[in-house]
């Protein structure tokens, strides 16, 4: 799907349970980013965790999401150019890329164990993917590798991260620049079952979908610039990114699907109005000055960058009882 200088944006939720107040915020945003300017939206499955996804919360968020009032233009459900429109069914796209890679010598094996990795939970964590990776197999030569694959050791594959940092403007934070080094160094590209990894797939899946306006969790900007290298490394241009706040429960914790008092699908069965929730959301965002019931579209009149808030937004339980009520 070649790129275009209309905003194509994407959702991109994991069918790993219910859809919490957190993710709508987030999808909220990228759907009035991309439909303010007339653009278009990508809905992708990212199932990929064969261990977590489950069939049945993929069909609830798709409904969960049209009953908020979002709607797409691709996927699972409506088709398009760029399908599958579920990585579950993308293998052999992102084997073709991770030969790409591998042929241009930018992947190594990987012998650490999962036990190995967890051994250096005690340094800082980047992000959701855990601690920075030394290089322990950076520099495994022939005999080494098969002395390992000998014994039993089964390997993922890593990126030989480049040493040249990756800068880009988020349309939120503005100008970025990182060293994959500040990212976590060498990153996952496949794990040793041959589940492919989070970046390449994500990465991938944006190329070649045509998306070209990533809107999503300020939790999320580590992974940006490892997402930008690969698209360098396979000749892919990258899209525009904006990292927006995240909602926080009353405690100030980052919402979570373990909220289920504050998912979609409980709201939904209690009776809340969806226009209700889209009001509190544009209210929380600065798009309203009240959490009157109104529809998505509604608030598309009012969305600009300037008028978002940079820092986390607290929902209070008072918001939810209003819900509720």
């Amino acid at each position: 799907m070649r790129q275009s200088s209309r905003p194509c944006g994407r959702l991109a939720p994991s069918p790993t349970g219910h859809i919490h107040l957190g993710n709508a915020w987030a999808f909220l945003l990228a759907w009035l980013a991309a439909r303010s300017q007339d653009g278009q939206i990508v809905m992708r499955l990212e199932d990929i965790d064969p261990q977590r996804s489950r069939p049945e919360y993929a069909t609830h968020l798709l409904e969960d999401l049209r009953w908020l009032g979002l709607d797409w233009d691709y996927g699972p459900d409506v088709g398009g150019p760029a399908g599958p429109y579920t990585q579950s069914d993308r293998g052999e796209v992102y084997a073709s890329a991770l030969k790409q890679l591998e042929e241009a010598g930018m992947t190594y094996p990987c012998f650490c164990t999962r036990k190995e990795l967890r051994q250096l939970a005690a340094a800082p964590h980047i992000d959701d993917a855990g601690a920075p990776y030394p290089g322990t197999c950076r520099n495994l030569n022939e005999e080494q590798i098969q002395d390992m694959i000998r014994n039993g050791r089964r390997a993922s594959i890593r990126l030989r991260c480049p040493q040249s940092p990756i800068s880009f403007d988020d349309m939120l934070l503005g100008p970025q620049t990182f060293s994959l080094a500040d990212c976590g160094g060498d990153f996952a590209l496949c794990r040793s079952d041959g589940v492919v990894a989070y970046q390449l797939a994500v990465a991938v899946d944006d190329a070649l979908m045509g998306v070209n306006q990533v809107v999503r969790g300020r939790d999320i900007l580590p992974s940006t610039p490892r997402q930008i290298a690969l698209l360098q490394l396979l000749s892919y241009g990258a899209p525009s990114y904006a990292h927006v706040p995240l909602l926080l429960d009353e405690e100030g914790e980052r919402l979570a699907k373990r909220h289920n008092s504050l998912s979609l699908r409980y709201l939904r069965e209690q009776g809340v109005d969806p226009n209700r929730i889209v009001g509190l959301l544009g209210m929380l965002a600065g798009l309203e000055v009240s959490s009157r019931a109104i529809n998505p579209g509604e608030l598309l009149p009012a969305f600009a960058w300037s008028r978002l808030p940079r820092q986390d937004v607290r929902i209070e339980n008072s918001h939810l009882r209003a819900l509720l009520q």
